[in-house]
């Protein structure tokens, strides 16, 4: 039987970080020391069971960023370290995350996530839509375009249509690592 604990970084003890941590390890071939920052600072929702009935079977995080959108300071409620331990995938595990994640929504102006091609088809199936616009950063030297990243960059937005245009220019605060 599994539960979700949703809890802040801050709420978590070294184990349960520890936990989470070697989750993302197994689940993710590159997964850095940039990337587990990432993932710290905000919401976690765990999916916890297993045989012990305290193994950590999956993982998302919630962080506050901001995007700026045609003029527009954007309060962001970003996803990252989405991930389903792999002998406890397809149980639905990911979507108890993401439900998780994504009823934190009306506490920001859109949510947003980079996806890999092997998500998108989950997300989008779950209402996320593709940004169509250009992608940037804000650098400490100032705006960089990031086309790597256009086409994956994924929103949600809570409660009623904010008028965003999805073709817009988006661009993302600033960050060690993989910026989006």
């Amino acid at each position: 039987m599994s539960r979700l604990v949703m809890a802040h970084t801050a709420e978590l003890a070294a184990d349960e970080l520890a936990a989470v941590r070697a989750l993302m390890e197994g689940a993710f071939d590159d997964f850095t020391d940039h990337d587990w920052s990432h993932a710290l600072g905000g919401m976690h929702a765990l999916v916890v069971g297993g045989a012990a009935g305290d193994d950590v079977l999956a993982q998302g995080s919630l962080v506050m960023r901001r995007l700026l959108v045609a003029g527009r300071s954007l309060r962001c409620g970003y996803v990252e370290a989405v991930a389903t331990a792999p002998t406890h995938r397809r149980a639905g595990h990911a979507s108890m995350v993401m439900t998780a994640l994504e009823g934190l929504a009306p506490a920001y102006d859109l949510l947003a996530l980079s996806s890999s091609e092997v998500a998108e088809a989950f997300y989008r199936g779950r209402g996320w839509q593709p940004w169509r616009g250009p992608s940037s950063v804000m650098t400490p030297h100032g705006t960089e375009a990031t086309p790597d990243e256009d086409g994956a960059i994924l929103v949600l937005a809570p409660g009623p249509d904010l008028g965003l245009d999805l073709d817009a220019p988006i661009t993302c605060d600033w960050r060690d690592g993989d910026v989006w």
